[in-house]
């Protein structure tokens, strides 16, 4: 009787282990470590694979096909049809609009603004996709960048000036909670671990990178990369193994395994590596090199675009901006057809063909910044201008 009981025990172990082996290796990742609320990682070789061309989800039915450009010096925001290439609206778009950032349930668009230059605090505005108007600017003490727990219940507001991380209800923009980042000089862009758990925020001022325990909602570690650097944008890898780090100064990107917090590579592109944008099949990472080492720039710089290989890790293409430019931030339409990025010094957004890296050019206002591409794919928004999961 004991041995049939044990046999019982046994063949119930052996089943528990096969499903959860299963589920761990096969396409759903499971992970009972993951941030508390997370939606499910569905292909663990691809973080990206639900923010494919066409898998639009249903929270962005209505909205209008959209390029929203945030103009950090005119202080507005410019609306351009991607289909006319026309700018058919602006308004006010807050203090010093820095980048217009999704919602986590894609529902909303926020502009946030910062700081500086001059006194008073930064703000957020929310914009109605499906009419493209702007709501209440709300009044916060800075907004450099934006991001959102992975549960969507938490906005996270980057106050650059201040380093500080302001944690607020996601809908209302109330202050919940405040995480001092002293070590993070010039604390700017983020981007998270495969299971949510940290983020890794770029210091820009003081050359380095911090990990956050977004549960805990703390500091947990901090690394210096090679003097002089500056780092900026932020991605991980679609297998979520390392994350790719540009930095101005050093004219590439650092490769950063997120896990163990250290530099394990770095790959040359061009001339102030700046912006990162990831491609609707993951498979290539768009690095727009501003063409300058210093804030503020100048037109007609020696700005490009680098297309960096996933899988070999190495810059297989450089497209140039005919008659020189400053590519910035941005995102990529939709169908994964177009590359959209401000100019940041030559006042206007190039719109690339990603098959062929042709350009064309749209004015828009002083000092355009983080445009975001709307609608975008995902089932959910982490912030900045788009990082779809």
């Amino acid at each position: 009787m004991q041995r049939r009981f044990l046999l019982v025990l046994a063949v119930i172990a052996a089943g528990v282990f096969a499903l959860v082996a299963f589920f761990w290796n096969g396409p759903l990742l499971f992970h009972p470590r993951q941030y508390p609320g997370m939606p499910a990682v569905i292909h663990r070789d691809n973080l990206y694979s639900e923010a494919s061309a066409g898998r639009l989800s249903p929270n962005t039915a209505g909205a209008l096909p959209r390029v929203y450009v945030p103009n950090v010096i005119s202080d507005d925001v410019y609306v351009i049809d991607p289909a006319t290439l026309q700018v058919v609206a602006h308004f006010n778009g807050g203090r010093n609009p820095q980048h217009v950032v999704p919602s986590w349930d894609l529902r909303t668009l926020w502009v946030a603004g910062s700081v500086a230059p001059g006194p008073g605090p930064g703000t957020v505005m929310a914009i109605d996709p499906r009419t493209s108007q702007p709501g209440k600017i709300i009044f916060v003490a800075g907004a450099y960048n934006l991001y959102f727990t992975p549960d969507g219940r938490s906005a996270v507001v980057v106050d650059e000036q201040d380093n500080r991380l302001d944690f607020r209800d996601s809908q209302s923009m109330k202050l919940e909670r405040s995480l001092r980042t002293p070590e993070c000089r010039g604390i700017n862009h983020a981007d998270f671990a495969v299971d949510g758990r940290y983020a890794i925020f770029t210091c820009e001022f003081g050359g380095a990178l911090i990990k956050v325990d977004m549960v805990d909602r703390q500091v947990v570690g901090i690394i210096k990369l090679p003097a002089p650097s500056m780092p900026q944008d932020i991605r991980i890898a679609p297998d979520g193994n390392v994350f790719y780090v540009a930095d101005m100064m050093h004219d590439g990107v650092a490769l950063i395994d997120g896990d163990s917090f250290a530099q394990v590579g770095f790959i040359p592109t061009g001339i102030g590596a700046h912006g990162l944008t990831i491609s609707r099949d993951a498979r290539k990472l768009y690095v727009a090199n501003r063409g300058a080492h210093t804030m503020p720039g100048h037109a007609h710089g020696p700005g490009s675009i680098s297309v960096i290989d996933f899988v070999t890790r190495r810059v297989e293409r450089n497209w140039k901006i005919p008659g020189g430019g400053s590519p910035d931030m941005g995102n990529v339409s939709a169908d994964g057809k177009y590359l959209w990025l401000s100019g940041r010094f030559d006042q206007v957004v190039y719109r690339i063909d990603t098959a062929t890296g042709a350009v064309e050019s749209i004015p828009v206002g002083r000092e355009p910044h983080g445009l975001t591409v709307w609608p975008q794919p995902g089932r959910y928004s982490l912030g900045h201008t788009g990082i779809m999961r």
